[in-house]
């Protein structure tokens, strides 16, 4: 059931467009992140959506009813920011309680539905506390608790992790999927975060220049991202120029490096987009589908220019043929090649896609 709408929702500062008609429909329960670079207009979807901030065209519903104009005390929304926006003075559990004061709930169901919601959010030994009393996280956590307390149909998250070290951001991560599926309740989560969006959504909308360029699981979005735009926003991704010169949509693809003529690989069919033979795009694979030493399927020699221990991976780079620039991994029990190296980087033709060039890369 659809739930939450944006309908052609467009917002302009001046010259400059915020959001260019912009449409998303949240189904009941779902978690869709907005994800995207500062200035992507993500951060102005939610605000419209939460009320703060009203569009200059486009509506917005919930249910099938239109809260465009509504202001944001009547949207029934909960909001979590990511300064915490706690009150200082005021002990964890008044916090919670707060919006229940505002709409008048009485003290035996507010006090009921506090300690819920602290339960929830595992702070009910630390009620008492004021917010200075408390670390970044259980700050955030407060700030969840006083965003579900008030039990909204939509719960608005914006970049609420982005002020907490990366421990405490994992953290975060797993308290707030908890959270939501627990109460199942529908969310937009705004955020730059790539791992945030991928290990907490159920859909992600990637944003670009006021626009939504895809929106997809995020499998979908990792493995067969829509542009190279999107594949290099969502993780890392190894890109080269290539020709296409034998094209099957099904069976699949044969192309040439524009820069080293005469060396080919091949790509499985079923991609996202289809190509024509002539046609130069770009092929693209993530740093994990290479293997370094294989000879199986596509291959190609390149040179080890830099590795780095990352704890569990090692990150290697590599200049391939036709000066391609490759990152690869190599996960625990593999060999690790030395810098200045010359090895066989290999990967199966599955693991690789092809991609529209952009017009910027056609020039």
């Amino acid at each position: 059931m659809t739930h939450l709408v944006l309908d052609k929702v467009h917002k302009r500062y001046g010259e400059a467009v915020a959001v260019r008609e912009v449409s998303l429909q949240l189904t009941d329960g779902e978690f869709v992140t907005l994800l995207g670079p500062s200035g992507c207009g993500k951060t102005t979807c939610l605000r419209m959506v939460a009320g703060f901030v009203k569009p200059d065209a486009g509506t917005i519903t919930i249910d099938g009813v239109d809260i465009t104009n509504k202001p944001p005390y009547e949207r029934d929304m909960g909001m979590v920011f990511q300064s915490y926006a706690l009150f200082p003075h005021k002990t964890v559990a008044a916090n919670v309680a707060f919006g229940l004061k505002i709409r008048r709930v009485s003290t035996a169901e507010s006090d009921q539905r506090t300690k819920e919601a602290l339960n929830l959010v595992q702070l009910e030994h630390l009620a008492d506390r004021y917010p200075s009393q408390l670390s970044g996280g259980q700050r955030q956590r407060v700030a969840l608790a006083r965003a579900v307390v008030i039990r909204p149909k939509v719960l608005l998250l914006d970049e609420p992790l982005g002020a907490l070290d990366l421990k405490l951001r994992e953290e975060l991560q797993i308290e707030i999927k908890r959270v939501q599926s627990t109460l199942g309740i529908t969310t937009l989560f705004v955020t730059h975060d790539q791992g945030e969006a991928l290990g907490l959504s159920d859909r992600i909308a990637v944003m670009r220049d006021g626009n939504i360029i895809q929106i997809d699981t995020p499998t979908k979005i990792y493995e067969r991202p829509n542009s190279t735009y999107a594949a290099n926003f969502v993780g890392r991704t190894n890109l080269a120029q290539v020709m296409v010169r034998k094209a099957d949509p099904q069976a699949g693809y044969l192309v040439e490096m524009v820069d080293q003529p005469g060396v080919t690989f091949e790509v499985a069919g079923d991609q996202p987009q289809q190509f024509l033979v002539g046609e130069r795009c770009s092929l693209a694979a993530r740093p994990e589908h290479f293997d370094i030493g294989s000879t199986d399927g596509n291959t190609v020699e390149a040179v080890v220019t830099d590795v780095n221990y990352r704890g569990s991976i090692w990150n290697v780079e590599l200049l391939a043929k036709g000066n391609w620039p490759v990152s690869a991994q190599v996960r625990p029990g593999g060999r690790v090649p030395t810098k200045s190296e010359t090895v066989s980087l290999g990967w199966h033709p599955s693991r690789s896609f092809l991609l529209k060039l952009s017009d910027d890369e056609k020039i």
